[in-house]
């Protein structure tokens, strides 16, 4: 008996000793904490502060701190309304670029302590962190360095007293799931950019968060993607080299930030930033410019489904509380996201693969299908290509594919291409290169039996989570409202034979309003907004706004000769895809640059706007300035000087700078005093245009 025993015994020790071992890690690797972010995937952004009743980006730090009193915040409500969005967190500005802290932090005199808020007695951190915990929401605070408030800035002490800060606010309110660095770093009192401790601020960090993500542009945790608009890039590696390399100014170049580095020495995953609003403060000048659901739908596309986090920011309203307006968008893009990946078409089905590690099933091809990230599809060693084919077992409409790679591992996948059957053979439906935790591929509905997905490129073995196949919700496409210089407006729209409805009185278009059927002329300016409907009003586009400064259709370019009027024209040709430059000049001076405008008649003015340009590019882009109105061309009259576009670099949309009182003015100049980049002596404008009474 005991021989039997011993053979069963060696038997089982041979038979295991034969069982395939799984893939080695590959190259950089996520932290644990890293993975469990990454499956996150969407949370909420919530910039408040004293910009919010100042209608700022960039505050100065000299405002009236008891210009903060939201009368009606509600943190819960905030907590609430993230969580019915389907958001897994929320971060905070906690202290943004002016100083004001939102808690009454004992090393600043800006802050909720000064405030008429609660009569200088409310903590928002403590409001929002516990709402978060109400909620199960994870809490994360965004704390800038830089301060234009606290009088030690510039200073070798203000290190120190921003490291407090940290500590302060990371030792009094719980958990803190992500610590948010912001890169900005501006002129100190002693006309000094501060030297920022990264290594101290990142120890208060661990010291009191150690499982936290710390975001910055280059991480540790996770990396900015490189723009505010809501755009991974197609290619997005997770992995980055931050060698050499700081934040802001000293970090990596934006191409970079937005596809990583192929084979990147540290896992520092993108993270997606953009604002539901033109602006990441609340403004009400905004309120019927939230994103179209069909805008949201194409950053999530960009965003998560390019290997990234996203971070929507809904800024807070100046009573406290999240505008309605945001709310129902929010709740429109939830359902739609919901809907459109609610039935996996793979699940359950039959699925075969060209390779299996070891042909060991416990790898094989039907861990694809199965709804568990944590198995996974891979080959042997030597097989970096790779193919497996979905059996949907019937004609089945799709047109959307979700990849995953089992991150754990490493990122591997270099290029793949998917393939639809379409009854003799496969057609290819699209090819492109990383995977990375999540890759969304979105393409016209399409009727097929089999899908092919084919790894072509791959730095080690392939490993494969999951495999998912969708019928998404189609958007009605939206109208699109264009003005020309002349003030015509025209309406256009891709959908076949709709009834296109408008409004300019800030109402909401129904099927009584005006009826679109030619251009009409629209020269003072306002909002336009549109719809398109169908089959007799049973189906509908979204709401399209589009607002217009007064037309230049009088405006002429002063300058000293026709090709300079000519290239100059393009700022005030109504097409904000043109863009007008100024001639580079050599040399490390800063030279103004202007653009001079006679606007044909004498007008009231209460501000004007700068388009900066819009083909992806930034350079020339105008960050300080100055404005001047004369009612003769000849005699200037100063009336905003050496002023900011503020993060305009990051965050390209058109500005709109109110004067303080009105000015009669037939001539305008806009002074560019420096771009957004250093040591660039030129300046840009996609359009300038003037605001009337």
């Amino acid at each position: 008996m005991k021989k039997v025993f011993l053979l069963i015994l060696l038997s089982t020790l041979r038979l295991s000793a034969q069982k395939t071992a799984p893939p080695a890690p590959y190259g950089a690797l996520p932290s644990p904490q890293q993975v469990e972010w990454q499956k996150m995937e969407y949370y909420m952004f919530i910039h408040f502060g004293p910009n919010t009743f100042t209608n700022k980006e960039w505050g100065h730090g000299d405002e009236d701190p008891k210009v903060f009193n939201p009368t009606r915040l509600d943190a819960r409500q905030w907590a609430r309304t993230a969580k019915a969005a389907g958001m897994k967190a929320i971060i905070i500005t906690a202290k943004h670029h002016d100083g004001f802290c939102l808690w009454p932090s004992k090393f600043s005199k800006h802050t909720v302590r000064e405030s008429a808020w609660k009569n200088g007695q409310g903590d928002v951190l403590r409001e929002l962190s516990d709402a978060c915990k109400e909620y199960g929401l994870k809490f994360g605070v965004y704390l800038s360095p830089w301060d234009r408030n606290h009088p030690a800035y510039g200073t070798p002490e203000y290190n120190q007293i921003f490291a407090n800060t940290l500590d302060e606010v990371l030792s009094s309110y719980g958990s803190v799931f992500e610590q948010w660095f912001d890169g900005a770093n501006g002129e100190g009192p002693n006309g000094k950019r501060q030297e920022y401790d990264w290594n101290l601020f990142r120890g208060v960090v661990y010291k009191h968060q150690p499982k936290a993500i710390i975001f910055s542009d280059i991480g540790p945790g996770c990396r900015w993607m490189g723009n505010e608009s809501g755009i991974a890039g197609e290619t997005n590696w997770s992995t980055l080299n931050t060698d050499g390399f700081g934040m802001g100014h000293a970090a990596p170049p934006t191409h970079v930030l937005n596809a990583g580095n192929e084979n990147g020495k540290y896992w520092i995953p993108a993270e997606v930033d953009v604002s539901i609003r033109p602006g990441w403060f609340y403004s009400p000048d905004t309120d019927d410019r939230v994103k179209t659901l069909t805008h949201l739908m194409k950053i999530y596309y960009s965003s998560v489904g390019r290997n990234g986090n996203l971070l929507l920011n809904v800024p807070v309203s100046r009573e406290g509380l999240i505008h309605q307006n945001d709310s129902t968008r929010l709740m429109e893009f939830r359902k739609t996201v919901a809907e459109s990946f609610k039935t996996n078409l793979a699940l359950g089905k039959t699925v075969t693969a060209s390779a299996v590690r070891g042909k060991d099933q416990r790898f094989g091809a039907k861990n694809l299908l199965d709804g568990n990230y944590d198995t996974y599809w891979t080959t042997d060693d030597a097989v970096r290509q790779g193919s497996f084919v979905i059996d949907l077992g019937k004609p089945t409409e799709i047109n959307r594919i979700v990849l995953q790679e089992y991150i754990p591992l490493g990122q591997r996948v270099k290029s793949f291409k998917v393939e639809a059957w379409n009854g003799k053979q496969f057609e290819t439906i699209d090819q492109q290169t990383t995977i990375g935790y999540k890759r969304i591929l979105v393409f016209p509905t399409l009727k097929t039996t089999k899908v092919r997905v084919t790894i072509l490129e791959s730095n080690a073995c392939p490993v494969l989570a999951e495999c998912g196949l969708y019928k998404a919700t189609e958007l009605l496409s939206n109208p699109e409202i264009a003005r020309n210089r002349q003030g015509l407006v025209t309406i256009t729209s891709e959908v076949a034979d709709p009834v296109i409805r408008y409004t300019t009185d800030g109402s909401e278009p129904t099927l009584a309003s005006t009826r679109y059927t030619a251009p009409f002329h629209y020269a003072k300016g306002g909002t336009i907004k549109a719809r398109a409907f169908i089959k007799n009003g049973a189906e509908s586009s979204e709401i399209v706004p589009a607002s217009f400064d007064l037309a230049p259709e009088k405006w002429s370019v002063v300058a000293s000769d026709d090709k300079l009027k000519s290239a100059a024209g393009r700022a005030i040709d109504s097409n904000p895809h043109t863009v007008w430059q100024t001639a580079r000049q050599e040399g490390s001076a800063k030279h103004p640059h202007e653009l001079v405008v006679n606007l044909g008649e004498t007008l009231n003015l209460k501000g004007f706007t700068y388009t900066p340009r819009q083909d992806g590019q930034n350079g020339g882009t105008i960050y300080q300035y100055s404005f001047y109105v004369s009612e003769n061309g000849t005699d200037w009259k100063p009336v905003l000087e050496k002023q900011a576009f503020a993060n305009i670099r990051n965050n390209p949309v058109k500005q709109e700078v109110p004067f303080a009182s009105p000015q009669k003015a037939k001539f305008i100049k806009l002074v560019a005093l420096s771009s957004v980049n250093e040591n660039e002596n030129w300046a840009s404008a996609a359009e300038v245009g003037v605001l009337v009474n």
